[in-house]
C-alpha cells in the first residue's frame, strides 16, 4: 500500500546502523508523518478516496529489543514462552472486550491520511533470544483470541507455518476485515 511503502522509504533514507531505540522511535514517528501525508495528498487528487485512510503497525529490531509504533488499530504482540501481551493500544471510542462484536469496530479515531497530524504511538519493547513480536491488522484479533495466537506462534506445528495456521483460523472464523499477520 501507499502508506507502507512511503512509510519504509522513509526509514530506508534516514536509518542509520547505531542509532539508540529512543532515535529509532523518533525515525519511525517521522516516516509515520511522511506517510501519512502520502496517503492525504492522493485522497486529495482523487474526490473518490476523499474519506480514504489506514492504519499502521510497524517494528525496527535492533540489538535487544524493538522499537513498535502504530496508528489505529492494527496491533502488535510480545509473545515468549511466559505468555502474551499487547504492546499497542488501538485508537479508538470501544473496549477492547466490545472491539470483537461491537458494531462500531472498525471505526477509528486516528488513522493516516484522514488525519492532518495523524500521531502514531512508539514503544521501545526490550527483548531476549526466542522472543516474538507478531504484528497484525484488526482482521485477525476480531476473530483469533490472544490464546489461539500464543498457541500457534509457540506450540503449532512449525514455526515457520505459523503465520498461515492463524489466517485460516481467521478465515474460518468469518474473518470480516482485512487480515494481514507478520
Amino acid at each position: 500500500t501507499l502508506a507502507a511503502e512511503t512509510y519504509a522509504a522513509e526509514l530506508e533514507k534516514i536509518l542509520k546502523p547505531d542509532m539508540n531505540p529512543e532515535q529509532l522511535r523518533e525515525a519511525s514517528s517521522y516516516a509515520v508523518a511522511m506517510a501519512n501525508l502520502a496517503v492525504e495528498n492522493r485522497a486529495s487528487e482523487d474526490d473518490e478516496l476523499s474519506n480514504m485512510g489506514t492504519t499502521l503497525v510497524s517494528a525496527i529490531a535492533y540489538e535487544g529489543g524493538a522499537v513498535v509504533t502504530n496508528v489505529g488499530d492494527s496491533r502488535a504482540y510480545y509473545i515468549t514462552r511466559a505468555g502474551i501481551t499487547r504492546i499497542t493500544k488501538d485508537h479508538g471510542d470501544i473496549t477492547a472486550d466490545e472491539a470483537r462484536h461491537h458494531p462500531s469496530r472498525n471505526l477509528i479515531t486516528r488513522a493516516l491520511g484522514r488525519d492532518t497530524n495523524a500521531s502514531c504511538d512508539g514503544y521501545i519493547r526490550p527483548m531476549e533470544k526466542g522472543d516474538y513480536l507478531l504484528l497484525c491488522t484488526d482482521g485477525l484479533v476480531n476473530t483469533v483470541t490472544d490464546q489461539e495466537m500464543l498457541f500457534e506462534v509457540l506450540h503449532g506445528q512449525d514455526e515457520d507455518s505459523c503465520l498461515h495456521r492463524l489466517m485460516e483460523i481467521a478465515k474460518s472464523q468469518g474473518a470480516p476485515d482485512n487480515v494481514t499477520a507478520v
